[in-house]
């Protein structure tokens, strides 16, 4: 018996996702930490200055459009309850600024952007390292994933209805007879937005960059403008200011905080799209565009308030002329369009690596690109996103009013993440865990306090992205503990390979040409679909492979990694093909990796074998039973296995059993 020696996948975790043919080895083995293949990078044939244009059109499209509201919002809360004054806009001004410094510049831009799997980063990339620190299933940790990957879908919904809601709103400053036809023309984008993902976004994302550019550009510009006539803002450098402010306003401390915190949204997606650009292209956006314009618009529009206070309901607007307001409208538009869809990229993307990890069943994935793996398109989860979002805009009519349930979802998502970090640096052992807690602490209790602060606004529309978070997170968790559940009874009633083998040596069973392909979620045990073909069919074909598709707890596979083969007799033999939990498991592209290692097969000859699991619920009523039920009810909207692995359909085999729960 020979065995290829394909190094297996170095320091990687094997998926615990679905009862189907993923692989479900819970650790895998350990190997030495030079064999860890390096992080990957940005493509190298893209030039520093094009990737870092990308950056700024994908990463910041979001924090971009914070100054149309942002701002805005933390002048309405101080109103509310006192007069705005000199003290009053300088401390907010503070705020804002320091917001943007302790945790976009500290936590996102020089921390956390250090801290990649494999180039990849995000809520889900940063949970696989902890669980590959601690070696072991936590479930406390994959809590907090599930979570975190909830609230980011909650900010999902709610970003692209407050950015085109905001942008349009300015269109009734040109033309007040508008004002009736901003949500019909709000919803009317979207529709378009939404509808314009199948096609893919590959043609207008060329545009993204220079365009998001543009706006920032503009709103370093209107801020110089009106920072020269009212230079006495600069002053809100001094954090003395915020403190002060805080100080005063201690009644109302935790809603202007709120309000405030606005001005760091979208701060995730720096670490989210890192694998997309690479660390170098968004530090230097970030760095020598994007911080500047930020922080010169917002001291604009304190600027013009402290001269004309009655600007204060639509502050950022009023900082352009009146002859270039229409294109001050038409631009934040656009920068809002864009915001939505590098949010809703995000989501697919978030999407995808949830189903590769497990915490999803199997949706359809198609790519819209021929160039680019990263441009994928989900359906289900587009469809379902544009019902939240025309359901907001819908709900709150105004982009104030939204701004209530804005910030939860994002300040939720930013301490799990801070969470998430804390036990990596100590875990890994990167830091002690008291010098870790040193550097981590004070940004956990900046985002404590916003988070308190945003917690407030739960009765004025806050519950929205907590409800959104508490279903999406009842689902991942129904679908994890249904499938550990099915693997479970699964492994109680399995056969030993290596006996199996053994027998059939000795077996009369007849022999039909061709090569049969069973997917096997386990490499270490006969497949049912093997087993009930023998008991259905009564044959064997003479060339017999076990697959096993494996997600790695790393965002790609590697060249080593993407496939072993081993001959375990003169009739069967044994394949693994592994994914990161990034990637598309496309069977028959891996085929030709599976060629390299040793296989040799006519796919012309060639069926695939699925053995799909239907789970049954029984037991008592009550909480778990509630569970097993939605598992059991996601399982039926699993996408069908044939075109979830790129499997040819013209040779596969389905042979199904029946599993109680």
């Amino acid at each position: 018996m020979s065995k290829n020696t394909t190094p297996k996948p170095a320091k990687s975790l094997a998926n615990t996702s679905a009862p189907d043919p993923v692989a479900q080895i819970d650790i895998a083995d350990y190997l030495r930490e030079e064999e860890i293949a390096p992080a990957h990078s940005a493509p190298q044939q893209a030039s520093l200055a094009a990737l870092t244009v990308g950056a700024v059109g994908v990463v910041y499209g979001d924090i971009g459009t914070s100054p149309i509201y942002a701002f805005r919002e933390s002048l309405k809360a101080v109103s509310e309850h006192g007069v705005i004054d000199v003290p009053s806009v300088l401390g907010i001004l503070s705020l804002l600024i320091w917001a943007l410094i302790l945790i976009v510049t500290l936590k996102y831009v020089l921390f956390l952007l250090r801290v990649d799997n494999r180039g990849e980063g995000g809520i889900l990339a940063l949970y696989t390292m902890v669980r590959l620190a601690i070696g072991r299933r936590s479930v406390p940790i994959l809590i907090l994933a599930i979570l975190g990957a909830s609230l980011f879908f909650g900010d999902a919904i709610i970003t692209p209805a407050i950015s085109v809601l905001s942008a349009v709103e300015g269109a009734a400053l040109i033309a007040p007879r508008l004002n009736e036809w901003v949500v019909p023309a709000t919803v009317g984008i979207l529709i378009a937005l939404f509808i314009v993902q199948q096609q893919g976004t590959g043609k207008i994302a060329g545009a993204f960059g220079p365009i998001t550019a543009l706006w920032f550009l503009a709103l370093g510009g209107l801020g110089l403008w009106n920072i020269a006539a009212e230079p006495a803002v600069l002053a809100a450098f001094n954090p003395i200011y915020a403190l002060q402010f805080l100080g005063q306003h201690q009644d109302v401390a935790l809603l202007i905080l709120g309000a405030v915190f606005l001005a760091v949204t979208g701060a995730e997606a720096l670490y989210a799209d890192l694998g997309h650009f690479g660390r170098r292209p968004i530090m230097l956006a970030w760095f020598a565009l994007i911080f500047p314009a930020l922080v010169l618009n917002y001291l604009g529009q304190g600027a013009l308030v402290l001269s004309r206070p009655e600007l204060a309901e639509n502050i950022f607007f009023a900082l352009c002329p009146p002859e270039l307001l229409p294109f001050l409208v038409a631009l934040a538009t656009a920068a809002t369009v864009i915001a939505s869809q590098a949010v809703i990229s995000g989501a697919f993307s978030m999407g995808r690596a949830a189903i590769q990890l497990g915490l999803l069943p199997r949706l359809a994935i198609r790519h819209t690109s021929a160039n680019q793996s990263g441009q994928i398109y989900i359906g289900a989860l587009n469809w379902a996103m544009l019902f939240g979002v025309l359901w907001l805009v819908m709900r709150f009519e105004n982009s104030s009013g939204l701004a209530s349930a804005y910030g939860i979802a994002v300040t939720g998502t930013m301490i799990i993440t801070t969470i998430l970090a804390f036990v990596y640096l100590f875990t890994a052992r990167i830091l002690p865990i008291w010098l870790a807690a040193l550097a981590i602490g004070p940004i956990f209790a900046i985002e404590g306090v916003f988070l308190i602060s945003n917690l407030a606004k739960v009765a004025d529309g806050g519950y929205v992205p907590l409800l959104v978070a508490f279903c999406l997170g009842t689902m991942m968790w129904a679908w994890w503990r249904g499938t550990q559940a099915v693997l479970r009874k699964m492994h109680r009633q399995q056969v030993s390979l290596e006996s199996f083998v053994k027998s059939m040596g000795k077996s009369s069973v007849h022999i039909v040409n061709g090569t049969a392909f069973f997917l096997s979620p386990d490499p270490d045990v006969a497949p049912t679909a093997l087993l009930h073909n023998l008991k259905h069919n009564r044959v064997l074909h003479e060339e017999n492979i076990l697959l096993t598709i494996e997600t790695l707890r790393t965002p790609t596979a590697n060249e080593e990694e993407r496939a072993t083969y081993e001959m375990l007799s003169p009739r069967f033999s044994r394949l693994t093909l592994r994914f990161g939990f990034m990637e598309t498991p496309n069977v028959s592209a891996a085929m030709v990796h599976a060629r390299r290692v040793g296989l040799k097969f006519d796919v012309m000859r060639s069926t695939f074998f699925l053995g799909r699991k239907r789970p049954v619920v029984t037991g008592n009523i009550g909480l778990d039973r509630a569970l097993n039920r939605l598992y059991a009810l996601l399982s039926r909207f699993s996408a069908d296995p044939s075109d979830y692995y790129y499997l040819p359909r013209d040779r596969v085999v389905e042979l199904g059993e029946r599993v109680a729960i």
